[in-house]
């Protein structure tokens, strides 16, 4: 399973052309926020104990590679830079570049690496140094729908410090789209070295061992300042014993606890609730391609069975928002406007009668209990369906199995994203014909050409009309049902600071933490 699909941490939002066009990268944007106004001045030193999901049977030390475990990737993402990350005025920051422009077609983007940028043996960070670590992301077997449009002899220098991609289409949205772990290593870093190869994140890699690592300050990160003096990953294996360990004062702060450990955790006064808005989309997927879902009119029928509130109310304890079978909620450019899907049984068993749909079968929903609520999400959509006259029957795969066996094949199944600032993100991943990780198999030419226009469009307001028209195809003819988006939750002890309030990739920058005394 790949990491960069699961929790997408590190994707992004639609903004205007005329921002994305220009140079960004201000330290005024930056992704770390104080998760409560009164977090005073920030102090240099100690040591942050921060509690991250994972298996020991599943880590990896490749920033390019399949990446299953929170943890590996927490560490990753601070001993690396990505060339774009998530900010707070704009959905799009720079990281390890610090601008970027396009061509007048949109097909040409030429990225600056940031001055001052260097691997934590010090030598400089060079375009060779990103062409090659690109590259090398392309020729990944995902590297398709991590670089879409990108191909790997597009990815090019000019000079020292710049570096050119081309893609294949205009595309307005590439810099949104090297948030994707487009982690930069020193050119012709072989398998063998990955273990020891330097950085360029806020944190040097002092060990590792079965899955837990000790990262220690970089004082010269081109970032900026790095307030603590080290962080202590401990990975576990469930939410429950991170959270136990925090509430014991093994560890200072449990991320992604979930919204039971939250909920145990509310009366605590000397506990943090840290909340981060439309942090993940738990959907279910039905095939479009072929198969009992295929009809349009079955998979609006399934749409309109669901209890939206009652799934906020029971799966996430009231940690979410209902949502609208659109993905991409976090956007600034999300339409809001189109009408709430509400449950409606009868117009529901009205079109699985016009569909022909075989309510005298049983139908599987696969599921895994990958994160806290998914699998109690395919039961209790199981028994709203029932009122439908929909028999349906929840199956438990183990991870592995579920990513071999089921994902982008199944006719019915759960999934999980990270990332909700972006509909064009979605849309390019998951959604337009032929795309990597197209989960349901969906092919809608209407979808497609909308697509282009959004992503191939300079004018704004030209572009936010495309954005709506696709939204709302979306809305109407997808493969997915989307009943609520999740809160992402931390839990910290009463003297951490300035913890990330961003989703996905943002909550896992933690160079502006800082411990109070």
């Amino acid at each position: 399973m790949n990491w960069t699909r699961r929790q997408a941490l590190w994707a992004g939002g639609s903004i205007g052309a005329a921002a994305l066009l220009t140079s960004c990268g201000d330290g005024d944007d930056a992704t770390s926020r104080p998760a409560d106004s009164a977090s005073g001045t920030p102090r240099k030193g100690g040591t942050l104990r921060i509690g991250a999901l994972g298996r020991a049977s599943a880590t990896t030390r490749d920033p390019h590679g399949t990446q299953a475990n929170e943890s590996d990737y927490l560490i990753i993402s601070l001993v690396y830079d990505t060339l774009t990350a998530p900010g707070l005025k704009t959905n799009t920051v720079g990281r390890l570049a610090s601008g970027w422009k396009a061509s007048d077609d949109l097909k040409t983007w030429r990225f600056t690496i940031a001055k001052g940028a260097a691997f934590h043996d010090g030598s400089p960070v060079t375009a060779d140094d990103v062409v090659w670590s690109l590259r090398r992301l392309r020729n990944t077997p995902s590297g398709a729908a991590r670089l879409p449009g990108i191909k790997a002899d597009g990815i090019t220098a000019d000079g020292r410090g710049t570096v050119v991609l081309v893609s294949d289409t205009p595309n307005a949205e590439l810099p949104l789209l090297t948030r994707l772990t487009t982690f930069v290593l020193k050119k012709g870093t072989s398998d063998k070295e990955l273990a020891k190869a330097p950085g360029t994140g806020p944190f040097t890699l002092d060990w590792f061992r079965g899955g837990n690592a000790r990262l220690l300050r970089n004082d010269k990160w081109h970032g900026g300042q790095v307030h603590l003096d080290a962080i202590e990953v401990t990975m576990f294996e469930s939410p429950q014993a991170m959270a136990n360990a925090l509430l014991g004062g093994q560890i200072d702060v449990a991320s992604n606890a979930g919204a039971v450990a939250a909920r145990t955790a509310a009366s605590r006064k000397d506990i943090q609730v840290v909340r981060r808005p439309d942090d993940m989309a738990m959907p279910i997927v039905m095939r479009t391609a072929d198969g009992p879902f295929a009809d349009a009119r079955v998979r609006e029928a399934m749409r309109l069975v669901v209890d939206r509130e009652a799934m906020v109310k029971q799966v996430l304890s009231g940690y979410g928002t209902v949502a609208n079978d659109i993905l991409g909620t976090g956007d600034p450019a999300y339409a809001d406007d189109v009408p709430q899907r509400k449950r409606d049984l009868a117009k529901a068993k009205k079109l699985l009668e016009e569909a022909n749909f075989g309510l005298s079968k049983t139908y599987e929903l696969v599921t895994t209990e990958d994160i806290p609520g998914l699998a109690e999400s395919a039961a209790l959509f199981a028994g709203q369906a029932r009122e439908a006259g929909i028999r349906i029957k929840v199956v438990k795969q183990e991870s592995g199995t579920f990513y071999d066996k089921t994902w982008l094949k199944g006719a019915l199944y759960t999934t999980y994203w990270g990332t909700n600032d972006s509909v064009v993100f979605f849309a390019s991943k998951t959604m337009v014909t032929g795309a990597g990780q197209n989960e349901a198999g969906w092919s809608e030419p209407r979808f497609d050409d909308t697509y282009r226009k959004v992503v191939g469009t300079a004018d704004a307001k030209a572009r936010a009309a495309a954005l709506r028209e696709l939204q709302k195809i979306e809305h109407e003819k997808s493969g997915y049902l989307v009943w609520g988006m999740a809160d992402g939750i931390d839990l910290a002890g009463p003297t951490v600071r300035n913890l990330p309030k961003l989703p996905g990739y943002g909550r896992v920058q933690l160079e502006n933490v800082w411990l109070a005394r």
